[in-house]
């Protein structure tokens, strides 16, 4: 490691310990030429993960963009900030923990929808809305169905249904209850 102040490229360590947040070693040296003492840190370089998306645009997983959706999806809702902070942490372990460094963006999506929706049912069905690209309320009324007909915790959200072909064909009244 090289002397800040006078370029020497031998020192030893003085102190080492955790950063605050754990994310990093700090370490204290001291210049074997200069005498002087500077503070360095060790990260782990982590590899980064990219969404390929529909197109095939690959785009570096943005954790950050993640939890501004999650933010959107609960707006006006009682879901804590810090339970999405956690969902967010959640899902990039999950994904780092794959051994890719490659996820589809529709494989994203759905690890997503299946963790919001234990959380709260409105905010699954706004983050599907856009997720989905819903179309008309027919799309967003089979999400709805689906939901009601499979409880959150009870098994994994199934693929999207198809439409039926013919108005008022295959059509169930959606009743909300309560």
């Amino acid at each position: 490691m090289r002397c800040p102040y006078c370029a020497h490229g031998d020192s030893k360590v003085v102190d080492s310990r955790d950063s605050e947040t754990g994310e990093a070693i700090r370490r204290r040296r001291e210049c074997l030429s200069c005498k002087r003492r500077f503070t360095t840190y060790e990260r782990v370089e982590s590899v980064p993960l990219y969404v390929v998306k529909k197109d095939g645009r690959r785009e570096e997983f943005d954790r950050h963009k993640l939890l501004g959706g999650l933010l959107t999806a609960t707006k006006k809702r009682e879901v804590a900030p810090a339970r999405l902070e956690a969902l967010v942490e959640e899902i990039e372990n999950a994904l780092r923990g794959r051994g890719s460094s490659e996820i589809p963006s529709r494989e994203l999506g759905e690890l997503v929808m299946e963790r919001l929706r234990d959380i709260d049912e409105i905010a699954y069905v706004r983050f599907a809305s856009v997720y989905r690209s819903f179309k008309d309320m027919a799309d967003m009324r089979a999400t709805i169905e689906q939901l009601l007909a499979q409880p959150p915790g009870t098994r994994r959200p199934e693929p999207r249904r198809a439409r039926p072909a013919r108005p008022g064909e295959g059509e169930l009244p959606l009743d909300l209850g309560k």
